[in-house]
């Protein structure tokens, strides 16, 4: 995949009056600011979020990562509509090692749910990412090695990085998004649970497209 340029007449235009936020949501988080009922899982409402804003797309309970906010209503068709490819970046930790035949599946796209995944960018890192521990760490298990993945999706299907892993046979074990469009997680110097306002330089990186 490689960047497109944005015509003057599709490019987002950042407005001085709206908030736009970026939020490093932990481990064991509803991507909601209210809980259901009989539920005592912690929501969104427990970081002092400004009520004004609310979520650009979501983050599942067990994942980690890079979450956009914003007041501003034009933002969230010109970042979440597929047609306009922003791609989002993954590290995923799985259990065993992908081969490289796994690894070209992932890359080509799998069936998930009856339907083909758009083709990605998929990597095997040699070096386990440096990140923050989890609040409960994965569940060790001695005769079962762990690999770490980085892959980069430019569609946003449901739980999508965990059942295309479980497709080639390695469950996803902890997943982290670290970057959407060309606005990365660990440029903004936040911890999780932690968040802080974008300029308006910092929003329209993340609307930086790609094409095949």
């Amino acid at each position: 995949m490689t960047k497109r340029s944005i015509s003057s007449k599709d490019r987002f235009e950042a407005r001085s009056d709206c908030t736009y936020i970026a939020f490093y949501k932990p481990y064991a988080v509803l991507c909601q600011f209210t809980n259901p009922a009989d539920s005592d899982k912690e929501t969104l409402a427990n970081f002092r979020l400004p009520k004004s804003v609310y979520p650009l797309g979501r983050l599942d309970f067990d994942s980690e990562g890079l979450l956009l906010f914003s007041d501003d209503s034009s933002l969230n068709q010109a970042l979440l509509n597929p047609e306009h490819a922003h791609p989002r970046v993954y590290l995923a930790q799985v259990e065993n090692v992908p081969a490289s035949a796994e690894l070209k599946k992932l890359a080509q796209g799998v069936m998930v749910e009856g339907r083909l995944t758009a083709p990605a960018k998929v990597k095997l890192l040699q070096v386990d990412p440096v990140l923050p521990p989890r609040a409960v760490p994965i569940r060790f298990r001695k005769n079962i090695p762990t690999a770490w993945i980085e892959l980069t999706l430019t569609e946003g299907r449901n739980r999508q990085v965990r059942k295309m892993t479980a497709s080639v046979g390695h469950p996803t074990l902890r997943l982290v998004r670290v970057a959407i469009g060309d606005l990365k997680l660990f440029d903004l110097d936040l911890y999780p649970g932690q968040w802080r306002k974008l300029s308006m330089n910092e929003i329209c990186l993340a609307l930086e497209r790609v094409s095949g």
